[in-house]
C-alpha cells in the first residue's frame, strides 16, 4: 500500500480527493491537513510515502512544505496540486524538491497515477505547464530586488524593510525602484502582482 498525506485548506476538495483515492486498491490516505505547518507535523507523525499538497495554503504554501519535507522526510515524495499554477511556480516547486506538479482540473484518475509514479522514484509535470515553463523568460530581478519586493508585498514601510534586510533606506528604495522599472510596472503593487503572477515571488 502507498501511504498518502493530503494537505489542502479547502475541506471540501480535500475530503473529495481522499474519497477518490480511497477507491484505489493500492493507496491508503493515512493523514489529512488543512495548512502547511500541520502537513509537516502529520508527515513526521504518520510517515507517508507520498504527500499531496495544495500550492496555496496558510502558514506554509505547497512549495515551502515541499522544501521542508525534502529536509526532514526526504523519503516522502511530494506532489503539488494547484488550481492556478504558473510556470514560475512549477520551477520553484521542482527546485524545492517536489516530484510532481498537477493542476486540480486534471482527470480524477490522473492523481492516483502520479502518486504511483513518484512513489517509485519517477516525476510528473503537467505537459502544458512544462511547455509554458520552457518559454518563460528568466526573472530579471536580482536576489536583493526580489527580497525587498517580497517584503513590500505586505505593505511594510521602507524603513521596516531596511531593518529586516540590513540595508539603508536609500538602498531599499533603489532596489524597489529598479524592480518596478525592470518589470514595466507603474508602482510597487503592480510590480508585486507581476512578479507573483510569473511565479518569482
Amino acid at each position: 500500500m502507498i501511504r498518502v498525506l493530503l494537505a489542502d485548506d479547502e475541506e471540501l476538495i480535500r475530503v473529495a480527493v481522499a474519497a477518490l483515492l480511497d477507491l484505489e486498491p493500492d493507496i491508503d490516505v493515512v493523514a489529512q491537513a488543512a495548512d502547511g505547518p500541520t502537513a509537516v507535523t502529520a508527515a513526521l507523525a504518520h510517515r507517508p510515502d507520498v504527500a499531496v499538497v495544495d500550492l496555496e495554503m496558510p502558514g506554509l504554501d505547497g512549495i515551502a512544505v515541499a522544501a521542508e519535507l525534502a529536509r526532514v522526510r526526504p523519503d516522502c515524495a511530494v506532489v503539488v496540486l494547484t488550481g492556478h499554477g504558473r510556470p514560475g511556480h512549477l520551477r520553484q516547486a521542482l527546485t524545492a524538491g517536489a516530484r510532481g506538479f498537477l493542476p486540480k482540473g486534471a482527470p480524477g484518475s490522473a492523481l492516483a497515477d502520479v502518486i504511483r509514479r513518484v512513489h517509485v522514484g519517477g516525476r510528473y509535470v503537467d505537459p502544458s505547464l512544462a511547455a509554458d515553463a520552457l518559454t518563460l523568460p528568466p526573472c530579471p530581478l536580482t536576489p536583493r530586488e526580489l527580497e525587498t519586493l517580497r517584503l513590500a508585498e505586505f505593505g511594510a514601510p521602507v524603513a521596516v524593510i531596511a531593518r529586516r534586510v540590513h540595508l539603508s533606506t536609500g538602498t531599499v528604495r533603489n532596489h524597489l525602484s529598479a524592480a518596478v522599472q525592470k518589470l514595466g510596472a507603474t508602482d510597487r503593487a503592480e510590480a508585486v502582482r507581476t512578479a507573483r503572477d510569473s511565479g518569482w515571488l
